[in-house]
């Protein structure tokens, strides 16, 4: 049996309508796991799941609208993933939010509040309703989207940088702390990568020349490149790694 197989795990992805979290929900169910769709808008995540049950050929992708910034919404996404796969071996939290490009002296109080509320608060909110099912298993994985911007200074992503640096403590603590129940917490800090949320970094000409000249491969990531990580955390293959932020920039942190 492959180490990547995840056949019958069940798992919950946020922000998972497009972009990253699609690639991860879709890569994860071509190796055998059943996922669940989310993001705010229930057109989009039907629309996924089935592109998703299409590629793979089988009912393997459900579609469960979540709003990240509503409690109850959380609360109401982990109820009806458990009622329909009868549990989350993996929890993946993608869903994030930045609402300033440019000076941190330029952000008001109220777009500095929702990216943490969304990007930290929720972030923690769901990871504390998905442990108590992990914990009573014996068995779960958790990985969370970070960024090369909670290990990089930035002058125009002043907040963002803030919430993706939170990630990186989230799940330190969780590995700490529940670690010994065989749960695993783990973070991925891509970097630039081709999707809709970063348009507005890749289409600037001039931010791209600046990636592409510190970047040893010379171009920006797919979303796919952070996929393949994320099967191998949910998995066998990576079932002994625990507090970590594995980098996926090209080797951009690193020049």
């Amino acid at each position: 049996m492959s180490l990547f197989n995840l056949k019958n795990k069940s798992i919950l992805i946020t922000g998972s309508s497009r972009g990253i979290g699609k690639s991860i929900a879709l890569h994860s169910a071509m190796h055998g796991a059943k996922v669940i769709i989310s993001s705010r808008k229930i057109d989009a995540c039907i629309e996924t799941a089935n592109e998703i049950n299409k590629e793979v050929g089988d009912e393997v992708a459900y579609p469960i609208p979540c709003n990240i910034s509503d409690s109850n919404q959380l609360i109401e996404l982990v109820s009806k993933t458990i009622d329909l796969l009868g549990g989350i071996d993996t929890l993946v939290c993608n869903a994030a939010t930045n609402t300033h490009m440019g000076s941190m002296l330029d952000m008001t109080d109220d777009q500095f509040d929702k990216v943490m509320n969304n990007n930290i608060k929720s972030t923690q909110k769901l990871c504390n309703l998905c442990i108590p099912h992990m914990k009573e298993k014996k068995d779960g994985s958790i990985i969370i989207i970070s960024s090369i911007a909670a290990i990089k200074g930035s002058p125009i992503l002043g907040a963002y940088n803030i919430s993706k640096a939170a990630d990186v403590m989230i799940v330190k603590n969780i590995a700490a702390e529940f670690g010994q129940f065989n749960i695993r917490a783990n973070s991925i800090a891509p970097g630039l990568i081709k999707t809709d949320f970063a348009k507005g970094l890749w289409e600037n000409p001039d931010i791209l020349k600046t990636v592409l000249g510190t970047t040893p491969m010379k171009r920006i990531g797919e979303a796919e490149e952070i996929a393949g990580v994320a099967v191998m955390l949910a998995s066998k293959a990576g079932s002994y790694i625990n507090g970590e932020t594995i980098v996926v920039d090209g080797g951009t942190t690193i020049a």
